[in-house]
């Protein structure tokens, strides 16, 4: 299997520029050093109708292609029931029943990492477990046997993060993404993960997981993210940030990639920014967008 790098969006709407950008990163950073590139839908339980075929037509709006089909996580829960089939063979799950609010008001184990699920269900006995199964579902969690984890990646160095004992299935029989997202890319030959930095507190523990599972853990970049002129994360209400919202204010998909590149210090076209681009000249900080600027300077633009 040839060694690939990755985007997964949930289809739960339009890509905005944040996305798109790191979309173009995971392009940049896989077609440089010679890997596949593969998109992968994350549909597990955040699916809008149309969603992802606007997605994969804007994708190919700037400029990106794929390798092969694209995949679904709905079409491969026989793949996830495996792998949890497989740790719990091992002894390495065990059903909660813990409440959001449980967990919140529960008080934390001795010396346990802030955040970390305080283990109310790790050692319930048989008649427990009956009782608790007749008041709700079970989740499935794993048991894990660290606390934390250290992951290397390529931007951020060396990262040291909480390991707890995390959810694999949601009571509603939902898998979840640590599980989904882990397997998957096991699965599909994905040895390099490039994503949101927001994502980096997670991946001490998929990474722990992986190697439960015998996986080879994948090499990380946790890209910066794109934050509006308040300083939080670029979303969809801070105005015109989709492609068609742009469009509709005369910015055209062809010019949206070359402000995209131009936010990473690259050439303004997809081939040129490829042969120009490295992972150790990548911006470190976050770029701060301001949407109602970007459509007044096309206005102007246009004006004139």
């Amino acid at each position: 299997m040839m060694p690939a790098g990755r985007f997964a969006p949930s289809p739960s709407g339009e890509l905005h520029l944040g996305n798109l950008r790191t979309a173009l990163l995971a392009w940049l950073f896989a077609r440089s050093t010679g890997r596949q590139f593969l998109v992968r839908v994350e549909d597990l339980d955040r699916a809008r109708a149309g969603a992802e075929e606007a997605q994969l037509r804007d994708l190919a709006a700037i400029g990106i292609g794929w390798d092969g089909p694209v995949v679904r996580q709905s079409e491969r829960t026989e793949l996830y029931e495996g792998a949890l089939d497989a740790l719990t063979d091992a002894g390495l799950t065990y059903e909660c029943y813990c409440t959001r609010r449980e967990i919140q008001e529960a008080p934390s184990a001795p010396h346990a990492p802030q955040g970390a699920y305080p283990g109310t269900c790790r050692d319930l006995t048989e008649a427990e477990r009956g009782r608790r199964r007749a008041e709700r579902p079970a989740a499935v969690r794993l048991r894990a046997g660290v606390t934390e984890g250290a992951v290397a990646d390529v931007l951020h160095g060396r990262y040291v993060g909480l390991v707890d004992d995390f959810v694999l299935r949601r009571n509603d029989g939902v898998v979840a993404y640590n599980l989904a997202v882990v397997v998957d890319d096991a699965a599909q030959g994905v040895d390099q993960v490039i994503r949101g930095d927001d994502l980096l507190p997670s991946t001490p523990r998929q990474a722990y997981l992986a190697g439960l599972l015998g996986y080879a853990v994948p090499e990380y970049a946790h890209v910066p993210l794109v934050l509006n002129p308040q300083g939080r994360r670029l979303a969809k209400r801070d105005g015109a940030v989709t492609l068609a919202a742009l469009a509709a204010h005369g910015v055209p998909a062809e010019r949206v990639a070359e402000i995209l590149l131009a936010s990473l210090g690259l050439p303004r076209s997809l081939p040129a920014a490829l042969e120009a681009f490295s992972a150790a000249a990548l911006p470190r900080d976050p770029w701060v967008l301001d949407p109602a600027e970007l459509t007044a300077r096309q206005e102007r633009t246009l004006r004139s």
